[in-house]
């Protein structure tokens, strides 16, 4: 239970960063969202292994280090903390919602790869600096998986929303459409661009780490 309870508070602010953020309009919000993730990492990675995203989650699973039985029950803890931050978001930033959609005049196939690609960098940087014999016990695994949120936001957010995570894609979506603002339309680029990549990283990490 306590594995899921991070997951779900973890999940919980970076989602409610990127509310917050997206309804202030400000220019450094991929900074405020790389920064929430590896504030939360580090509190949360000894309990957890600190993922708050399916993809990642779906990543550690493939390299062994966490029980298939386990999987799912992330991904729920996961996608209530998104969820819930929707709704809290609603409430702080008045009647805002923000599901991520593809940028103006970016085909659909455009967002997934960039989706895919950056959520393959952010799930191979957790599994090289989170998971690996040769960086156990460092200390910097937080800001690594941070500043690869921070720089994939500020290349990829203007042609994908910067998702790269399952759960940023559909809990807003979700609480969106149940708001009547519609959200679901392009929820399928940020489940399959994302949980692709993650899959991918793992194969990429197992040829990096041969056995």
């Amino acid at each position: 239970m306590k594995s899921y309870l991070t997951e779900f508070i973890g999940t919980f602010f970076l989602v409610l960063t990127i509310g917050l953020t997206a309804k202030s309009g400000t220019p450094l919000a991929p900074v405020a969202i790389g920064s929430v993730l590896m504030v939360m990492v580090y509190l949360g990675g000894h309990v957890s292994g600190g993922h708050y995203n399916p993809a990642v989650s779906l990543a550690v699973c493939l390299r062994g280090k966490l029980p298939a039985a386990e999987l799912v029950p992330y991904f729920i803890a996961q996608l209530l903390g998104a969820f819930v931050a929707a709704l809290a978001a609603y409430y702080l930033a008045a009647s805002f919602t923000f599901a991520p959609a593809p940028g103006e005049g970016v085909a659909a196939m455009q967002a997934l790869v960039a989706e895919f690609l950056f959520t393959f960098a952010l799930a191979l940087a957790v599994l090289n600096t989170a998971t690996a014999a040769a960086t156990e016990g460092n200390s910097y695994y937080g800001l690594a998986i941070g500043f690869t949120v921070l720089v994939g936001a500020f290349a990829a957010g203007p042609i994908s929303g910067g998702a790269f995570n399952p759960a940023v894609g559909l809990g807003p979506a979700v609480f969106q459409t149940i708001a009547g603002d519609g959200g679901l339309g392009n929820v399928w680029i940020y489940l399959v661009g994302p949980l692709a990549g993650g899959a991918v990283a793992a194969a990429a990490f197992k040829v990096q780490h041969p056995a």
